[in-house]
C-alpha cells in the first residue's frame, strides 16, 4: 500500500468519526463558531471532501448548522477564527465549485465582517494616536486584522475596508518613536515564557510574518496601497537582521525580546521545532511569498533554501510531538506542499514523500487534541487530503493559513 492510499484511508476514518455532529447544551462559550477548535473547523473537512467528491454536502450541511445554530456573533473580538468572519470563511468555502449554497447568509456575513473591519481600524488608529502599544489580538492572524484582511482580500476584494487594513498594516511597519519595531508587544508570547519590557514577535500566527505573507499575497493579486512595498522590504529588513546561519541552515529566533534588542543578540540557541505558527517552515513561506511578490529571487532562493534544509534535519523534525496544523506534521506538510508548488528548486518538493509517510505513520498515535481544525482531527484530515489528492485544496481552506 503506497503512501498516498494510507492518507487516504487515514482521512476517511477521521471523516467517518466526526460525521455527526455533537452538541453540548451546557456549552455556552459559543465554542462551536471557532475555526480552531470548534464545528466551524471540522465543517472544512467535510466541505473539502464534498468538493472533491468523496464526502457528502449532507454531512458538510450538518456541521455548517452546527457551527451557526446557535447564532453567530459580530462583536468587535470576533476575527478570521471566530465568531462572523469565521462563518463567512466556512460559508465561501462550500461555493469554491461557483455553486451558490448559501447567498443569503453569505451576503449577511460579509456585511458583518466589513462592519467590524472599519471598527477594528478606527479603534486601532485611535490607540496608535494616543501612543499605546498594540496587542496580538490588534494585528495578527487568529483574532487581529491580517486575518480579517486575508478574508477580505479572498473573497471581497474591491471594498474600502480592505484598502484600511494595508494602510494600517503599513503604518504597523514603521518604528515607534523609541525605535521599538511598530508590532511591538507587551503581551508575553507564552506564559510560562515571560518577556520583561515586550517583546516582537516573528511568527506567522500572532507575529510580523504573517503580517508579511498577507502583504504578500495581496500584492500578488494586484491588491497594494502607498508604502505596500517599502512594508514589505522593512519587515524583510528586519529579519534580515535576526537571520541565524550555521550547520543547521537558516532559521529566525521565533521572537526577540527588550534585552535582545539592546544587545543586538538572540538568545535562543538554536531553531526550535519546525512548525507553521513560529518555525522555519511558516517564516520562509512568508519570506517566499513576499519574494515571489517583489520579484526579489535572491530572497525567495534563501527562503526556499531554509525550508528544503529544516526538512532534511532530523534533529529539527525531533522536536514535533503531535500531529497538528499548527505545530505538528500537518501543518508542516501542508506549509511545505504549498511552497513547493512555488518554489525554483526541486530540493522541497523531494521531501515531500518523506514527510508525507512521516505525517501518516504519526497519526495513528491518535494525540490530537479534540476534533477542531487548528490542533485537531480536522486539520491532520485535511492534510492527510493534500496528500493523498497531491493537489491544491479546491476549498481553500488553508488560506487561513497565509500560506497560499
Amino acid at each position: 500500500m503506497t503512501t498516498t492510499d494510507d492518507a487516504a484511508q487515514l482521512t476517511e476514518a477521521y471523516a467517518a468519526k466526526l460525521a455527526i455532529p455533537k452538541h453540548d447544551t451546557d456549552d455556552t462559550t459559543g465554542r462551536e463558531q471557532s475555526l480552531a477548535r470548534g464545528a466551524a473547523g471540522v465543517a472544512l473537512l467535510h466541505i473539502e471532501r464534498a468538493l472533491a467528491g468523496v464526502g457528502s454536502w449532507s454531512t458538510a450541511h450538518a456541521w455548517v448548522r452546527a457551527a451557526t445554530g446557535r447564532g453567530i456573533s459580530a462583536a468587535d473580538d470576533t476575527g478570521l477564527y471566530f465568531g462572523a468572519p469565521a462563518i463567512s470563511f466556512i460559508l465561501h468555502a462550500t461555493e469554491a465549485d461557483q455553486n451558490h449554497r448559501y447567498d443569503q447568509a453569505l451576503s449577511t456575513m460579509d456585511s458583518h465582517v466589513i462592519a467590524l473591519a472599519h471598527r477594528r481600524v478606527d479603534a486601532a488608529t485611535a490607540r496608535a494616536q494616543r501612543g499605546e502599544t498594540t496587542t496580538f489580538i490588534e494585528y495578527d492572524l487568529f483574532a487581529g486584522l491580517t486575518g480579517i484582511g486575508q478574508l477580505l482580500l479572498q473573497h471581497t476584494p474591491g471594498t474600502d475596508a480592505l484598502g484600511r487594513i494595508l494602510d494600517y498594516l503599513v503604518r504597523l511597519t514603521t518604528p515607534r518613536a523609541d525605535y521599538l519595531p511598530g508590532w511591538w508587544t507587551t503581551r508575553d508570547p507564552d506564559i510560562t515564557l515571560p518577556t520583561p519590557g515586550g517583546h516582537a514577535n516573528h511568527g506567522v500566527a500572532h507575529g510580523i510574518s504573517g503580517v508579511l505573507a498577507f502583504l504578500g499575497t495581496a500584492l500578488r493579486r494586484g491588491v497594494a496601497v502607498d508604502g505596500h512595498r517599502e512594508a514589505i522590504e522593512t519587515i524583510c529588513t528586519h529579519l534580515d537582521v535576526w537571520q541565524h546561519d550555521d550547520e543547521r541552515g537558516t532559521w529566525w529566533p521565533e521572537w526577540i525580546t527588550r534585552d535582545e534588542l539592546r544587545t543586538g543578540r538572540s538568545q535562543q540557541p538554536g531553531p526550535h521545532r519546525p512548525s507553521w505558527c513560529y518555525g522555519t517552515p511558516g517564516i520562509a513561506r512568508a519570506q517566499q511569498i513576499a519574494a515571489i511578490a517583489t520579484a526579489d529571487t535572491a530572497r525567495q532562493r534563501l527562503a526556499e533554501h531554509a525550508l528544503a534544509a529544516c526538512l532534511s534535519d532530523a534533529d529539527q523534525l525531533a522536536h514535533i510531538t503531535d500531529n497538528s496544523l499548527c505545530h505538528g506534521w500537518a501543518g508542516l506538510y501542508q506549509t511545505a506542499w504549498r511552497a513547493a508548488q512555488d518554489a525554483l528548486t526541486s530540493k522541497i518538493s523531494h521531501q515531500l514523500p518523506c514527510l508525507a509517510a512521516l505525517l501518516t505513520r504519526h497519526a495513528s498515535t491518535g494525540n490530537e487534541e479534540g476534533p477542531g481544525l487548528l490542533v485537531g482531527t480536522a486539520g491532520l484530515a485535511l492534510a492527510a487530503h493534500t496528500v493523498a489528492q497531491n493537489a491544491a485544496p479546491i476549498s481553500g481552506w488553508d488560506a487561513c493559513l497565509l500560506i497560499t
